[in-house]
């Protein structure tokens, strides 16, 4: 990836700010370039905050490079490990982190998070249990299902006692996304 890769938005819009993209990614190329021994993890790449600003790049076309960028470095911890400690060893912690978040999806619909406590914003339970439910699938039956997906969802809002806190479910949702990341 090359420093303006992206488009901007209109100087009537707001987008990323273009310096701060740029700089993440130059540092994420020099750290792909010198090999596997230095990488970023998926949360530093998922959690990474670029300020808004008018005529910034274009959010979607960043978003989407982020993603990739993520699986590239996914994909070369997959193959560090597996030449190192071999494939099935790789599988056996797939399994592991799989089996933890399996242990959460096998609580009834409804119940898998906490409530918002406060303030603190929430999601409607009913299209979360609907997220947990196809992934409960894919686990089961292997019905196909994609970090990309997992990764688009979207859940509206519900504050107070009958939603769940935003928090755990996002944390939840991206250990899955991990996890698929390394099964495809």
């Amino acid at each position: 990836m090359s420093d303006g890769m992206f488009r901007t938005v209109s100087g009537l819009r707001r987008g990323y700010d273009p310096d701060e993209v740029d700089e993440f990614f130059a540092h994420a190329r020099s750290l792909y370039e010198q090999g596997p021994a230095t990488a970023l993890s998926g949360a530093e790449v998922r959690h990474v905050a670029f300020d808004m600003v008018r005529g910034g790049y274009v959010t979607a076309a960043v978003d989407a490079a982020l993603d990739r960028l993520e699986a590239a470095f996914v994909a070369r911890q997959r193959a560090q490990y597996v030449a190192e400690k071999g494939q099935d060893a790789w599988m056996s912690q797939l399994g592991a982190q799989a089996r933890t978040l399996y242990g959460r999806l096998g609580r009834p619909d409804g119940d898998r998070f906490a409530p918002p406590t406060g303030r603190q914003p929430g999601y409607e339970p009913a299209d979360v249990d609907a997220l947990c439910q196809r992934l409960i699938a894919y686990f089961d039956t292997g019905a196909p299902l994609t970090a990309a997906e997992l990764r688009a969802a979207t859940f509206r809002r519900r504050n107070g006692r009958n939603g769940y806190a935003e928090a755990p479910v996002d944390a939840f949702i991206a250990r899955a996304v991990e996890v698929l990341l390394g099964v495809e």
